[in-house]
């Protein structure tokens, strides 16, 4: 036999491609070792029953396929990683979050809120989140809420700052936080923290990306400059002030408040939501979105479908090359970077450009024929098929359910 050592390309190129499944296979790295702060970290790239998504995620293979073993068998499902439980019995102090709970949810935005309140609060003090109205949320544990305070009222709905004032000023009578914590965003908190600032007597600190050794870092200037003070009692952070939480989870303990809230009489009246064309609606600013790629054939029905769903319209390079859509309706790295709640991306196989472009996105949905593009392994709901015959079953449901509802109120 020759001793000539023989390299295998294809091997080679596995290695190099995050994107195949056999990459994690190809790779010998160190699976288990031991934290700064004394917590066993482990490597999600070399853990087994699961496979590397287009994002470079570890994706749980929750079929039980990959072990060899479907629905039925002894193992289905990876186990999920217990994180360790951090629990404040008697807090010292509170550091109060009012997060933006956009579409009931929490938004990374809110999530890196509730960090920055995590690394104020230390081991004695405990994050308490206020959210007014009802919610979807259901991962307020892991993102580091230690106390839950839910305000729900009549009072309290559509858009009602005044109101809302009231609600946290008897939050702050009964909890005294120590710090107030609200996003600087354009989706509310920025002017209840204003209001709120107003009410209380605070001078806040606006703007702030950076919390430190007892002094904040604020964006002036248009975000040419950066102000550095004393850290305030009411903070409007800016995304990405801090890293979200984890590596813990929390009790998320709901608590309630002793007394009512004095209902204020408001000077504003709210005459509820106004109809907004999708088509004007900045990409960027899109909650959603439906996306057209190279596997759309009839763009007639495309537009029908973004119109009787009332999304705002997206596409891939491909389609913007062809001529199909316009430039500023490109999705991607090279296009516009979209953090919409829902992206449903049609005919789009998932090019590293596009899928860096949706990252921030929450849920994505995928309508595709071939089922290993890299779509289909980024998306939360795939749905193997024909774009056309999907798209018309799509605008049939929606005329159907919107018809029923007319019946209903009739």
């Amino acid at each position: 036999m020759s001793d000539i050592i023989r390299r295998d390309p294809r091997a080679e190129w596995i290695a190099r491609n995050r994107l195949h499944p056999l990459h994690a296979a190809m790779q010998t790295q160190q699976t288990r070792w031991m934290g700064p702060n004394g917590l066993i970290r482990k490597n999600p790239h070399a853990i087994a029953a699961g496979f590397i998504g287009p994002a470079g995620l570890k994706r749980i293979d929750r079929s039980g396929a990959q072990q060899g073993t479907g629905v039925g068998g002894r193992r289905t499902a990876a186990a999920e990683v217990k994180l360790p439980l951090h629990q404040v019995a008697a807090p010292a102090f509170y550091i109060a979050v009012v997060p933006d709970m956009v579409g009931g949810r929490l938004s990374s935005h809110d999530r890196d809120l509730l960090g920055l309140a995590h690394s104020l609060a230390g081991s004695d003090g405990a994050v308490l989140a206020v959210v007014f109205g009802e919610h979807k949320e259901s991962n307020f544990s892991t993102a580091g809420v230690d106390r839950l305070l839910v305000i729900e009222g009549e009072a309290f709905e559509g858009y009602a700052p005044e109101q809302l004032v009231q609600g946290l000023r008897a939050v702050d009578n009964q909890f005294t936080p120590r710090h107030w914590l609200l996003p600087d965003s354009r989706t509310g908190g920025g002017e209840l923290g204003r209001r709120l600032g107003a009410a209380l007597g605070e001078r806040p600190a606006t703007r702030v990306w950076q919390v430190k050794d007892g002094q904040c870092i604020g964006r002036a200037g248009a975000g040419q400059q950066d102000l550095q003070r004393a850290v305030p009692r009411l903070i409007l952070a800016a995304a990405e002030c801090a890293e979200p939480v984890s590596e813990t989870r929390h009790e998320a303990l709901p608590v309630e408040l002793s007394t009512s809230v004095p209902r204020s009489l408001s000077r504003i009246e709210d005459l509820g939501s106004v109809a907004v064309d999708p088509a004007t609606i900045a990409m960027a600013e899109a909650e959603f979105i439906v996306s057209g790629g190279n596997g759309v054939k009839d763009w007639d029905l495309y537009h029908q479908a973004t119109a009787a769903l009332g999304a705002t319209e997206g596409a891939s390079r491909v389609a913007v090359d062809d001529g199909f859509m316009p430039r500023n309706r490109q999705v991607g790295a090279t296009g516009t970077w979209v953090t919409a709640r829902v992206y449903v991306a049609v005919g789009i196989s998932g090019a590293i450009q596009h899928l860096q472009g949706i990252g921030a996105c929450d849920k994505v949905v995928a309508i595709n024929m071939d089922p290993g593009c890299d779509m289909i392994k980024r998306a939360d709901l795939s749905v193997i098929g024909d774009s056309s015959a999907i798209l018309k079953a799509l605008i049939e449901a929606v005329d159907n359910y919107r018809s029923g509802g007319q019946r209903d109120a009739a």
